[in-house]
C-alpha cells in the first residue's frame, strides 16, 4: 500500500486531491494519454481520477453562431471561467456539502462541465427545491482523488492559475509535459475530424513556455514525457510523479503576518502590506532554494533508475520481475526525497550543508542491495 493509499483509509471525508496540468502542442497526444492514465490509475491504484478536457467544455464558437473560433480575449475570460468551475468543485471536494451553479455562468459551459464530472462518477445531482445541486459520488469519498486538466497550456501564466488554485487549497500539484515534434504534431492535425489551422499549431510551437524547474521553484514536480513513445519505465516515473504531488500538497502561504513574528506595536495597512511582501518574498527565496536542490537531486535519481532499469534489462530479468523492480526503484526515489524535503528542511537554504554527492551514493547502496534480491532470483 502507498503512503497515499494508506492515507485515504485512515481518515474521513475526501483525501487531498491533486491536480495535474497536462501541457503540450495540440496533437501532440494529451488527450490519448490522459485518457490511458486515468483508465491505469482507477485500474491498478482504486484512485479517483477526472480528466477535464477543455476541448470538451469550452465552446468551439461564440455564442452567436457565428462559426468563426472566439478570439484570444474571449479564449482567456472563458478559461479563467472554467477555473471558477473548477474552483467550486474543490470546494466540494476539500470541505464538503453541496455544488450549485455560481452567479454569472455561461450556462452551456456549466452544463457541459457538469457532464463531464457525472460521466466520470465524480459527482451526482441531489434534489432541491431551489435549483440543481450536485454531491461527491462515493467513489470519490476516502481514496486519492487527482483532476488532470488536459489543454496546451503553452504559457507559464496559464499553469500558474491552476497552481494558483492548488496552493490556495492547499492540493497536491504537478505537471506533466508531452515533447512531440512539430512535424508529427501537424501530420495528426491533418487527421482530425476538427482540425486546429496549422498556422495556429506553428505560432505555437514558437511561442509555448515548457515548464522549468530550475527557474521557477512552483514547477520542481514536473516531467516531459515524449510523444509519441511512452516506456514502461516513463509510466512509472509519471506514477512516482502523480505519488509526490499526493503527498505533498502545495503550502498556503498565511496571511496574518502579525502572527509570525512579535511585535510590540499593532501594525498599520500600510505597514502590514509591506511586512506581508518581505515574509512572501522570503519564502518564496526559501522555496526557490529547496527546490533547486531537490530538483538537482531528483534528476540524478531519475538517471540513476533508468540506468538501473537498462542494465536489468540487458541481464533478461523477467518482465514481471522488471515492473516489481522498477517500483521498488521508485518507491526508494520518492522515499529519499521526502527525507530530505523534511529531514533536512532547515538546511536547504545552505548548499553547503547538503551534499548532493552523499545522497547518491547512500541510494545507489540501498539500490545495489533491491538489485541483488532480483538478480538472485534470476540465477
Amino acid at each position: 500500500m502507498t503512503a497515499a493509499e494508506a492515507r485515504g483509509t485512515d481518515r474521513e471525508g475526501p483525501c487531498t486531491p491533486g491536480l495535474c496540468v497536462l501541457c503540450g502542442l495540440p496533437a501532440a497526444g494529451k488527450s490519448t494519454f490522459a485518457r490511458a492514465l486515468a483508465r491505469r490509475l482507477r485500474q491498478e491504484r482504486g484512485w479517483a481520477v477526472g480528466v477535464l478536457s477543455y476541448d470538451d467544455v469550452l465552446p468551439e464558437a461564440p455564442p452567436d453562431g457565428a462559426g468563426a473560433r472566439p478570439p484570444p480575449s474571449q479564449w482567456k475570460t472563458l478559461r479563467q471561467e472554467l477555473l471558477k468551475y473548477l474552483e467550486c468543485f474543490l470546494v466540494v471536494v476539500t470541505n464538503g456539502g453541496q455544488m450549485s451553479a455560481p452567479a454569472n455562468i455561461a450556462e452551456a459551459m456549466w452544463e457541459d462541465f457538469i457532464t463531464c464530472l457525472k460521466d466520470q462518477d465524480l459527482v451526482i445531482p441531489v434534489v432541491s427545491d431551489a435549483q440543481s445541486c450536485y454531491v461527491l459520488a462515493k467513489t470519490v469519498i476516502s481514496r486519492p482523488l487527482l483532476l488532470v486538466l488536459d489543454d496546451n497550456f503553452y504559457y507559464q501564466s496559464m499553469r500558474y492559475e491552476v497552481y494558483q488554485l492548488a496552493r490556495k487549497y492547499s492540493l497536491g500539484f504537478c505537471q506533466l509535459y508531452l515533447d512531440c515534434p512539430l512535424e508529427t504534431c501537424l501530420q495528426r492535425n491533418c487527421q482530425r475530424p476538427r482540425a486546429v489551422p496549422n498556422e495556429t499549431i506553428h505560432l505555437m510551437g514558437k511561442k509555448i513556455e515548457k515548464p522549468n524547474p530550475g527557474k521557477n521553484a512552483w514547477e520542481h514536480n514536473s516531467f516531459t514525457i515524449q510523444s509519441p513513445a511512452c516506456s514502461m519505465e516513463a509510466s512509472l516515473e509519471v506514477t512516482d510523479v502523480l505519488l509526490t504531488a499526493l503527498e505533498n500538497p502545495v503550502k498556503h502561504i498565511e496571511d496574518n503576518v502579525e502572527q509570525k513574528v512579535s511585535l510590540p506595536v499593532r501594525l498599520g495597512a500600510n505597514e502590514k502590506e509591506q511586512l506581508g511582501w518581505a515574509f512572501e518574498r522570503l519564502e518564496t527565496d526559501r522555496i526557490i532554494c529547496s527546490a533547486n536542490i531537490l530538483h538537482k537531486v531528483d534528476q540524478a535519481l531519475r538517471r540513476t533508475v533508468s540506468q538501473t532499469m537498462k542494465e536489468a534489462k540487458d541481464e533478461q530479468i523477467l518482465p514481471n520481475n522488471l515492473k516489481l523492480l522498477a517500483e521498488e526503484l521508485n518507491k526508494l526515489k520518492a522515499g529519499f526525497l521526502e527525507d530530505l524535503r523534511q529531514g533536512n528542511k532547515k538546511h536547504l537554504c545552505f548548499p553547503q550543508t547538503t551534499d548532493i554527492s552523499d545522497v547518491i551514493s547512500s541510494f545507489c547502496n540501498e539500490k545495489d542491495n533491491i538489485m541483488q534480491k532480483y538478480f538472485s532470483k534470476q540465477h
